[in-house]
């Protein structure tokens, strides 16, 4: 045993002495500090917005006097495939406000108009980043961290984010979930576009309340653009962005100047909503029928240009869009997205966890806790309150909720349930160029208090160098009855340039740290963990980049025993027309004290465990109206074998049209039984016009043999203002021993909801 630990303490050693030297040596052969674009948030590039009485018509033809008034923007450069190059089409922009609104003309021309890619119509669908689109990005309080982002095609399709922190947290290829980028926050904006004998053109309206911007007469924001020429997988930025960042790298940003008296008129929105429906469930051979009737409303009020309150009563998620089925063969809880939208606006100013696009470690905040059980199923929130923006240097957000109790008796668990209380207030304070401080407290209160949950923590996030981040946090917990061993911490040390993507990681989440509104798979261990990744561009055979890495995982007990390993090879080939090959190779160990149970009727028995895992993947064009994605992985899993296979395939029949199909299946073989897991969908979207959408999703899981097929209707009669029409369907069959369908065991939930809100904006 002590042998053992000797070698844990050996080997932890090395892979700190590998990551000192890394750090070191690259940090060595980088350019001098001052070499280095956008250290001090200035990139050089200016452009004026031109003031205008009368408004532009929003038609998608730039015919008005006042466009010809407004400065063009012109002088696009390079970032794909030869970074720095003048862009290979002429693109032209123009900025005009009339104080209410900021307007931008675009003109993209195109030496081959009939070749421009545009297919998709639908609102915030992700195939839009794969075509040809023109992106806008808007730092307003200048800060060189957080921005809005707007992005709009040929067809007048429109996608708006929120970034945070530049977007870190993300992959640089664009793999995993970027934690700081919230693309899910819909904002109130205006587009026509329509396709021209030269290219393609946009016009854009975004009312200034869709924004926050510091409370002065006179603005400066930080601005730039994009545009994908998809045919050529060309991406060409008016402010020039090395290769290893995208357009939310808003600390490289330009400069938009001229901005004056800006009127956000009263700056409050007021947003009911009445929705009705009806729900039948039949479980057992009993049918109950049930009627649904809901009246509520959300409030939008701007403190100050800076500082947003939300009030909500009576909150209804009905339309929010269902979860995708997943198949958890690990012990730890499975992440799904927050897709609610009261939650989602200025959502990453609440954010205090670790750096990770995969295998997410913790989340100290995670809004999936409020209003939802375990198993995802709504519980009713009576209403809340948030304030959220920026005064100054300072980073402000602050929520309170409180959802609904059950009738029963909560002390037996039997049909009740107490309501829930949770207060969360997130300070920071921006601190250089690109760093901050802040603290974070997170109180849950259950019922008359009989039981409390909080969570308090500091974070730092430094950026001494472009290309060189800190981040880290040091937490505590207070559960009631629970007395010690209750913190933890986390640092990661990061480097990311044109060549490398290096870092760092060190975590100690002791034995009773339990942050019950955040997310955090496992605690009572401590985890290490160093990436090395080179980017290599070998400019022949159809490839653009390399993306070979190897990434190395230590988890230990809180008595430094190794209970995890993983030690993750990877060699990623990006081709030119943007197609993706990957192969990877995964050698595990895990330590069971405990037997794991797979599947109900099968269990692995505790002890050390050591196997690896192979995978193969495609992902081939995704701007092509035909599209797909497959892999194989063969594996060794614990003390048997296990194969995955998925496959998934979508078209684009039409601009309005399309329908996406994916199945996966796990085969697994165990020493305690076989089994297989297979997860199948089927999507198909209909688009009559970017304002009116129809999208449905059928999905089986076979490990709970679940069918569930959800529709939702969208039609934005005016903006801001939705009429949503959601039918959802599920279904769980049970058999008995000779495969015969048994009606009395099975279970059936039919569900008709139609909501209609309303938006007063003064």
């Amino acid at each position: 045993m002590a042998r053992s630990q000797s070698r844990i303490r050996r080997t932890r050693r090395s892979v700190q002495a590998l990551a000192i030297t890394a750090f070191v040596g690259i940090a060595a052969a980088a350019p001098p500090l001052s070499a280095q674009n956008g250290q001090n948030g200035q990139n050089g590039q200016t452009v004026a917005a031109s003031r205008v009485d009368v408004a532009p018509v929003l038609d998608g033809i730039l015919d008005e006097p006042v466009w010809r008034a407004a400065e063009a923007i012109d002088a696009f450069v390079q970032q794909e495939p030869d970074e720095g190059a003048p862009a290979s089409e002429r693109t032209e922009a123009r900025i005009l406000y009339d104080g209410e609104n900021l307007y931008i003309g675009v003109r993209a021309f195109d030496s081959e108009p009939d070749a421009v890619i545009a297919t998709e119509m639908r609102r915030d669908s992700d195939r839009i980043l794969e075509e040809d689109n023109f992106q806008i990005i808007l730092d307003t309080f200048k800060d060189f961290r957080s921005a809005y982002m707007f992005v709009t095609t040929p067809l007048g399709a429109k996608l708006e984010q929120q970034v945070f922190e530049e977007g870190e947290g993300g992959s640089r290829r664009g793999f995993g979930v970027a934690t700081n980028i919230n693309k899910d926050w819909d904002g109130v904006w205006h587009v026509a576009a329509r396709r021209t004998d030269d290219g393609w053109a946009a016009e854009i309206a975004i009312p200034m309340v869709t924004l926050r911007f510091p409370d002065q007469e006179r603005q400066e924001w930080g601005v730039n653009f994009m545009r994908n020429i998809r045919r050529k997988n060309e991406q060409a930025f008016w402010a020039g962005i090395p290769k290893p960042y995208t357009l939310t790298r808003v600390s490289l940003a330009g400069s938009l100047t001229g901005l004056e008296s800006l009127n956000r008129g009263m700056d409050l929105r007021v947003k009911p909503f009445v929705s009705g429906g009806a729900a039948r469930v039949s479980q057992a051979g009993i049918v109950e029928n049930d009627g649904q009737r809901e009246i509520g409303f959300d409030i939008k009020y701007g403190v100050s240009a800076g500082l947003n309150l939300d009030l909500t009563y009576n909150t209804d998620f009905a339309q929010a869009e269902v979860d995708d089925e997943q198949v958890n063969l690990t012990r730890f809880a499975l992440f799904y997205p927050e897709k609610r939208e009261f939650f989602l606006e200025n959502a990453g100013q609440f954010n205090v966890g670790t750096n990770s696009a995969f295998m997410r470690v913790a989340d100290l905040f995670f809004s999936r806790r409020i209003g939802l059980s375990a198993t995802g199923d709504p519980i009713p929130i009576l209403g809340g309150a948030r304030l959220t923006g920026k005064v100054g240097r300072n980073n402000i957000a602050i929520m309170d909720i409180q959802t609904d109790g059950l009738p029963g008796d909560v002390g037996q668990g039997i049909g009740g349930r107490d309501g829930e209380n949770f207060f969360v207030a997130r300070y920071s304070r921006d601190i250089m160029a690109r760093s901050k401080v802040g603290a974070l407290v997170i109180n849950k209160h259950v019922g008359d208090g009989h039981y409390i949950n909080r969570t308090f923590a500091a974070d730092m996030t430094l950026a001494p160098h472009p290309a060189f981040l800190v981040n880290s946090f040091i937490a505590k917990t207070s559960t009631t009855g629970v007395t010690d061993g209750q913190l933890a911490g986390y640092i990661r040390l990061g480097w990311l340039d044109e060549d490398w993507n290096v870092y760092g990681e060190y975590a100690d989440f002791q034995d009773n740290f339990n942050p019950e509104v955040g997310f955090l798979p496992r605690n009572g261990i401590r985890i290490s963990k160093i990436h090395l990744e080179r980017n290599p561009r070998p400019g022949r055979f159809g490839v653009r980049v390399f993306d070979p890495m190897v990434n190395i995982t230590y988890t230990t007990d809180q008595n430094n025993r190794l209970v995890t390993r993983r030690i993750h090879h990877m060699l990623g080939t990006r081709l030119q027309n943007g197609a993706y090959i990957n192969i990877w190779y995964n050698a595990n160990l895990e330590v069971l004290d405990q037997p794991f149970r797979v599947r109900p009727d099968v269990v692995v028995e505790p002890g050390t465990h050591r196997f690896g895992d192979w995978r193969f993947s495609f992902n081939s064009d995704p701007s092509r109206r035909l599209y797909g994605t497959v892999y194989y992985s063969p594996q060794t899993f614990f003390d048997g074998d296990r194969t995955d296979y998925s496959a998934s395939a979508g078209f684009r029949l039409t601009s309005q049209l399309a329908a996406e199909g994916a199945f996966t299946r796990n085969d697994v073989r165990l020493p305690g039984g076989d089994f297989s897991a297979d997860i199948a969908s089927f999507r198909v979207d209909y688009a009559l016009s970017p304002t009116m959408t129809l999208r449905t999703v059928t999905q089986y899981n076979s490990l709970t043999d679940q069918w569930s097929t959800a529709a939702r209707f969208n039609y934005i009669y005016r903006p801001g203002s939705d009429i949503y029409i959601v039918y959802d369907e599920l279904r769980r069959n049970d058999y008995d021993e000779f495969g015969r369908y048994n009606e009395f065991a099975s279970f059936r939930e039919r569900q008709l909801i139609v909501k209609v809100t309303y938006l007063f904006s003064r």
